[in-house]
């Protein structure tokens, strides 16, 4: 399983649905959903396992080792992983494609922001010079055996669309399998991009209460755009989640009235496959003599 799958899938104009994921256990989750690729996103992984926020925290090491972990967790599901800007310069752009790959990713995602970077649905945002992401993004190409390679670009807030998809369409250019114009603010401005960049998957990042308006992966197939990433679904609804339930336990002392709120001991222990482990334990049982 590897980024030549999501080639295949997304030749066949078919839309591509990513929920973003942080861990083993959202990744399983995102599995059992029936989702057959994930994406394990910055912004989660740096709230969920930092508990700081997306701006430049969480180090090429620190997601690789994340990425190992989802990629064991999921064996048949494809998993792409965000590189941000590649931690550095090109060589270091080179080195994260082969640390993502020899962790079991598919695929990732390229930035041109200026490090530290920050969530592309936050204000601030700067960008390098176009020459600098492109380097990076050759040095991805030539150094990747398999990974599918999309390149990102946040031009759009700080410099506009107009450059933004100048941006897009030299990184198309270059040989990348997907395209990502960051935070497009309006449907308008979507349908600009997909008329501006052609030849080339278009990916659509879809954040609930962020810049670009929320569409389905249909409506977003029907204006060119077949990835599609849903990078802070699950976390949020986690979060708001967590905060109901430690509300009523810090309030009430115990959530026996609100057991509805819970998933059942048996179903998350169905979740991490209690059963498969207590069978190997069964068949490696030392037996007295």
């Amino acid at each position: 399983m590897d980024g030549r799958d999501l080639q295949a899938r997304l030749a066949t104009g078919a839309s591509v649905m990513m929920p973003g994921v942080w861990d083993a256990l959202s990744a399983r989750l995102a599995a059992r959903a029936g989702f057959e690729v994930v994406f394990v996103s910055g912004y989660a992984v740096s709230g969920a396992m930092l508990g700081l926020p997306d701006t430049g925290y969480l180090g090429q090491v620190e997601m690789a080792d994340v990425a190992r972990r989802v990629t064991a967790a999921v064996p048949d599901t494809l998993v792409v992983v965000d590189a941000d800007t590649g931690y550095g310069n090109a060589r270091n752009a080179a080195r994260t494609v082969e640390l993502w790959e020899a962790a079991g990713a598919a695929g990732l995602f390229l930035e041109d922001q200026v490090w530290p970077k920050r969530c592309g649905h936050m204000a601030g945002k700067q960008v390098v010079d176009r020459e600098d992401w492109l380097a990076k993004l050759r040095s991805v190409l030539d150094h990747r055996t398999h990974a599918f390679v999309t390149a990102r670009t946040d031009a759009r807030g700080p410099l506009g669309l107009d450059e933004a998809i100048t941006r897009a369409r030299m990184a198309r250019d270059l040989g990348v399998d997907a395209i990502f114009v960051e935070a497009p603010e309006s449907v308008p401005e979507l349908e600009a991009i997909a008329a501006a960049v052609t030849d080339c998957v278009l990916v659509a990042n879809m954040v609930e209460t962020g810049k670009t308006p929320l569409l389905t992966a249909g409506e977003l197939r029907d204006l060119g755009f077949t990835l599609v990433v849903s990078p802070l679904t699950a976390l949020f609804a986690a979060v708001a989640a967590m905060q109901r339930a430690l509300e009523i336990l810090h309030t009430d002392g115990s959530l026996r009235n609100d057991l509805d709120l819970l998933v059942a001991f048996d179903e998350f222990t169905d979740i991490v496959d209690l059963e498969r482990h207590q069978a190997m334990d069964e068949t490696y049982r030392i037996q007295p003599s």
